[in-house]
């Protein structure tokens, strides 16, 4: 699976796991993500995915390097969708 996948298939589990905000976005701790088993089984190197997702602005969490104990409350924040542009005619 290459970077592009994994973070696709983060949003899906940040979207099955968070409680959505009323601006559209998602809210997840980095403790229940970690913790889950489904997200065990799919995701190598969680700390890299959600380092690349912060990256590329889909996800939004305080530090930089997330561990696991010491961060469990850490809220990550899954940035809301952008609606598609109108067309225009």
């Amino acid at each position: 699976m290459n970077v592009d996948e994994e973070v696709g298939r983060l949003k899906e589990e940040i979207q099955r796991l968070g409680k959505i905000q009323p601006d559209g976005s998602y809210k997840v701790t980095f403790g229940a993500l970690f913790n889950d088993d489904k997200c065990a089984n799919i995701f190598e190197a969680l700390v890299g995915t959600l380092r690349a997702a912060k990256k590329r602005k889909i996800v939004m969490y305080e530090g930089e390097l997330l561990l696991q104990g010491v961060h469990d409350n850490v809220e990550i924040t899954l940035n809301p969708t952008p609606s598609p542009p109108a067309a225009t005619t």
